[in-house]
């Protein structure tokens, strides 16, 4: 018996918790990346960023290719960049409303 699909998106939404792996997909959203790149990037150590693209990997996000002693990450699907799209947008419409509210507070 399979898992209930919100259980399922509850998964997929706790992979997408993460500060480090969300810049990850707005990197790759723009263009396939080297580690090289991600690491100047993002900012994190080498093992730190190696952890979360093996999360991103688990959950069929990202895809890895060798060329040489290089490796290129790139998304597995373009609805990754939507979903990372949508969120933009949600967040900026609540981010509005939250300086309507204080403009609003402050006339008060």
């Amino acid at each position: 018996m399979s898992a209930p699909l919100y259980q399922l998106k509850a998964e997929f939404f706790k992979t997408l918790g993460h500060p480090v792996r969300i810049r990850v997909l707005e990197l790759l959203s723009e263009r396939e990346h080297a580690v090289a790149e991600m690491l100047r990037d993002t900012g994190v150590e080498a093992a730190y960023l190696s952890q979360q693209l093996a999360v991103l990997r688990r959950a069929n996000l990202v895809v890895a290719r060798r060329e040489g002693v290089a490796v290129y990450y790139t998304l597995t699907s373009p609805r990754v960049t939507e979903l990372l799209s949508v969120a933009r947008s949600i967040l900026s419409g609540v981010l509005a409303g939250q300086a309507e509210l204080l403009a609003d507070l402050r006339e008060s």
